[in-house]
């Protein structure tokens, strides 16, 4: 990806006897469009995009160094803030590369409630795409509608982990404690009447002649250079690459439930909508098998050395006292060794590779996000598009700069 440090005029290719000079244009990094701290330095002949540069480090937090100083339990807040629209996702494959080190077995329950979960992170990410997205074509209304819904996820998090968004709900080892009682109850209150919404964001925007202009035939992306350029997740599959993580490599008993995975062959702004559009709805099916489903038993693992034990427990046995303690202040040692995770998160195929030395911290994790590889499809997309083109395409990619910038 090719970047560039300051703006400057380009001397451009020019035909004999013409003296044209191409503009360079500074997009960013405090643009509203830009989704983050992103920088886009653009060459401009006219109003047609000739060349394109995401300039990236504005949001450099260093967590994957940050990682290699902490115990393994402790490195799940930082995954949080990440990609912080999709924060189960992040915490879950962390959590399984590292469960993958141990040999751990989560029980059923567990896995189930991680599936639930994770698809409502998915939708809240969706959500908060959707809104922001119509937001900057124009359409303003659909973003107060989706951030009416996205409200009630949070709820919804906040019930079962005390936090609406950093939520580190997920643990090494399983989930951090039982939902409340009536959380299912909520759950399936929120998926039943949630369909019905989607039909009016798609009522507002499908049928919309400005916005579907705006959209269709606008940032082309072939399937050949999706692959090329490492795009995964919704923008990849709009470009006709029938592929999904949760399908072809399940994981977190993902093969026991029954979805779709759209497609599009149209591979522009339009289709990539649309996919979302589908997956939004596929996620409250997968939700509402997780529920009719939800197996009885543990949500964590019997390993009392790893998983911290029941809260109650601690206050009544010495055993589970001691556990919580070494815990909590030496951490557990992971077997040495090296693992890769990849899972299915709302944004693309998000993937951790863990390194253990087997001490109680990990010796290296770097972590694969969808957005730093989307990014790089932003030139293809944009070239030779209108200066306008560009908002929309960036919006149609839904980059986190949480994620590129790690």
């Amino acid at each position: 990806m090719a970047l560039i440090s300051d703006t400057r005029i380009l001397q451009a290719p020019t035909a004999e006897g013409a003296n044209d000079q191409h503009m360079v244009l500074n997009m960013g990094p405090q643009h509203p469009a830009t989704h983050g701290v992103l920088r886009l330095v653009l060459e401009i002949d006219g109003e047609i995009v000739v060349r394109l540069y995401p300039e990236i480090g504005y949001l450099h937090t260093g967590i994957e160094k940050t990682c290699e100083a902490k115990f393994y339990q402790q490195v799940v807040p930082l995954t949080d803030r990440i990609n912080y629209l999709d924060p189960l996702s992040n915490n879950l494959c962390y959590c399984l590369a590292v469960e993958k080190l141990l040999g751990l077995e989560i029980p059923e329950k567990g896995q189930w409630l991680r599936v639930l979960l994770a698809e409502l992170s998915r939708l809240n990410s969706h959500l908060i795409w959707l809104g922001t997205h119509a937001m900057d074509i124009g359409a303003l209304t659909v973003f107060l509608y989706t951030f009416r819904e996205r409200e009630e996820i949070l709820r919804l998090f906040e019930a079962v982990a005390g936090q609406r968004m950093m939520t580190s709900y997920f643990r090494i080892g399983g989930v951090s404690m039982e939902p409340p009682l009536d959380f299912f109850a909520r759950v399936q209150a929120f998926i039943s009447m949630l369909p019905e919404k989607i039909d009016e964001y798609s009522n507002l925007l499908t049928g919309n002649p400005i916005f579907k202009n705006r959209l269709k035939g606008v940032g082309y992306l072939s399937a050949a250079d999706a692959v090329a350029l490492g795009v995964s997740g919704p923008p990849m599959r709009a470009s006709g690459v029938d592929f999904d993580v949760r399908r072809d490599i399940p994981y977190c008993s993902y093969e026991k439930f029954q979805f779709q995975v759209p497609t599009s062959t149209d591979g522009d702004c339009w289709a990539r909508y649309e996919v979302r559009l589908v997956e939004m709805r596929e996620s409250v099916k997968i939700i509402q098998q997780a529920l009719d489903g939800m197996p009885e038993g543990a949500v964590k693992a019997d390993a009392p050395k790893i998983v911290l034990p029941d809260r109650e427990k601690m206050k009544t046995q010495m055993e589970a006292l001691i556990h919580h303690f070494k815990i909590v202040t030496e951490g557990f040692a992971v077997p040495a060794g090296e693992v890769y995770q990849g899972i299915e998160a709302g944004h693309g195929q998000t993937g951790y590779y863990v390194v253990s030395d087997g001490t109680a911290k990990p010796y290296r994790v770097h972590m694969r996000y969808p957005s730093f590889a989307t990014l790089q499809a932003l030139e293809t997309m944009c070239k030779g598009r209108m200066l306008a083109d560009v908002v929309a395409v960036i919006g149609s990619i839904d980059i986190v700069l949480g994620e590129i910038d790690r």
